[in-house]
């Protein structure tokens, strides 16, 4: 297993561009009540680079999450009685699929049969690019055996207690309580990428793993989980890989938090901060 120190770099944008050149993206979010999570998801991808951003949500808060941000687009969902995303959502995610280049899936989206059955939907989508976060991994947790219908190439971004219930779900033995010895057994189980979010977040793959050097107690506040997964789909879909991907993204995001924090300090920093201060992050983590 390789450590990985060094930082990948995102490719030099052209002077002859267009929007499509740097990622169409779609986030599926929200659910009644968690419009936030949505919105902020979407504005991190923006300020990450991403050409276009559609940020797909329930369509009774559609409305919500559009006001929010004039700069992504926004594409309604069928839901059900609780105000989540709904099974007959299906075709309008499918068609998302093929109108994109990343697909992340998670931030606000509760738990649900319905939100269930969409993931597996994704899932058996070959070669899609998908990004699963938030409470898309408590329901990636409920289906048995999800890798053996895995086509896609996937990066899970959980927290503790998230990956406690992914292991749990996974593995008939204890979670080591190593983080790293943790993850990296998930990634090499499981065949996707791994960021076991905390104090020296963890990136992981069957072959390399990352050990983050950013961040500060600051960032443990609701929100900054959705910023960090809009910021990961972003470069997703700049033309880097998955394990690139999740380790640039988790670098930058906490950049952000530790540039915020100095200015602000930590008591008072919220996850919008993280968005504003991502273009300072972004020109450090790149020199430019």
């Amino acid at each position: 297993m390789q450590k990985i120190t060094e930082l990948p770099k995102l490719p030099v944008r052209r002077e002859i561009s267009h929007k499509g050149d740097f990622g169409k993206v779609c986030i599926i979010a929200g659910s009644m009540g968690f419009s936030g999570a949505a919105a902020l998801a979407g504005k991190a991808a923006l300020r990450s680079g991403s050409g276009l951003v559609r940020v797909a949500v329930p369509k009774n808060i559609l409305p919500i999450v559009a006001s929010i941000e004039p700069c992504y687009t926004t594409i309604p969902l069928a839901e059900d009685s609780t105000g989540k995303i709904s099974a007959k959502a299906i075709d309008a995610i499918l068609n998302a699929v093929e109108d994109n280049d990343v697909i992340a899936f998670g931030p606000g989206i509760g738990i649900s049969a319905g939100v269930k059955t969409v993931i597996e939907n994704l899932l058996r989508q070959e070669n899609l690019r998908l990004v699963i976060d938030a409470d898309g991994l408590n329901n990636l947790s409920n289906i048995r055996d999800w890798p053996k219908i895995n086509k896609s190439k996937v990066i899970l971004t959980p927290h503790p207690g998230e990956m406690k219930r992914l292991w749990s779900g996974l593995f008939r033995t204890s979670q080591p309580e190593d983080r790293q010895t943790a993850a990296i057994e998930f990634a090499q189980e499981s065949g996707v990428v791994v960021i076991l979010k905390g104090f020296q977040t963890v990136v992981a793959d069957n072959e390399k793993y990352y050990i983050n050097t950013t961040g500060n107690p600051g960032m443990a506040t609701a929100g900054t989980g959705d910023v960090l997964a809009g910021t990961i789909t972003a470069l997703f879909g700049q033309k880097l890989d998955s394990f690139a991907a999740a380790q640039l993204g988790v670098y930058v995001h906490s950049l952000a938090g530790d540039l915020a924090a100095k200015d602000k300090g930590q008591v008072s920093l919220i996850a919008t901060d993280l968005i504003e201060y991502l273009p300072q992050a972004f020109k450090a983590a790149s020199g430019v």
